[in-house]
């Protein structure tokens, strides 16, 4: 059952996160922490779903850990990732677009937006707090997606972080490893996360919250994932086009060599 009460408790917290995240832009006069903020809003929601509902189920522990260790891998990845380099091109073209003042609209247009998604994203993570029955296969398969997603997010992440530390590779198209077989491994590590929720949420008999999944996917492969990345990535990198030929663009598959 919808238990919408327990759904708002969460809110003032990821709020609460969302602000810690603007001010941290208006010292660094950079949203990009908006970024590591994303999967922490996540771990905050599904604390908030646990501690504060009337059950504190063997499925609520299992929901808490698997986000745990996903949102904390992602928050230290992106922020390493991100560490001392300039704003990242795409919010740099969102402040251009809303200049003047743009650092104090980000509170609304980034972080209260992200804020927003997130909280409907994570109705999986509610709707596996509802029931106190024992776990069973659909738990199962759903943790075994899960780890299926978290290989091909962890795993994508590092090869390109190895990649892209050889100086060798400037300009060049990452095509090896989990790459050779997808051309975003970790959005579909990410697709197979949230369906994986979804799954021990249905254990749950959470029918309804397939609608987080389903807005995390239509994210991830129109808005803010494929569609965004892939606008102009052949303006910047040459061999692209041929990428796009040889390679999937979500789900894995052998290269058309």
């Amino acid at each position: 059952m919808f238990d919408f009460a327990l759904y708002t408790n969460a809110l003032p917290y990821m709020a609460a996160l969302a602000v810690v995240g603007w001010i941290i832009s208006l010292v660094k006069n950079n949203v990009d922490i908006v970024d590591s903020c994303w999967s922490l809003l996540f771990l905050v929601a599904a604390g908030a779903y646990f501690h504060t509902g009337p059950i504190q189920s063997e499925r609520g522990h299992l929901l808490v850990w698997l986000v745990l260790f996903w949102s904390v891998r992602l928050a230290v990845y992106l922020t390493a990732r991100n560490w001392g380099h300039e704003e990242d091109r795409r919010y740099q073209a969102m402040r251009a677009r809303n200049e003047p003042n743009f650092r104090y609209k980000s509170l609304w247009r980034v972080f209260g937006i992200q804020a927003l998604l997130a909280w409907i994203i994570s109705l999986p993570l509610l709707g596996a707090m509802g029931s106190a029955a024992p776990l069973g296969i659909l738990d199962y398969a759903g943790a075994a997606l899960w780890f299926i997603g978290f290989f091909f997010e962890a795993v994508g992440d590092w090869q390109l972080t190895l990649f892209k530390r050889n100086p060798a590779n400037a300009g060049k198209v990452m095509d090896q490893g989990l790459w050779r077989y997808t051309r975003h491994p970790n959005y579909f590590g990410d697709f197979c996360i949230w369906w994986g929720f979804f799954l021990i949420a249905l254990a749950a008999g959470a029918w309804w919250s397939f609608l987080g999944p389903l807005l995390m996917t239509g994210l991830l492969l129109k808005v803010s994932g494929v569609a965004l990345l892939e606008k102009d990535i052949g303006e910047r990198r040459p061999g692209y086009a041929d990428y796009i030929r040889r390679t999937n663009a979500f789900f894995p598959g052998p290269p058309k060599d």
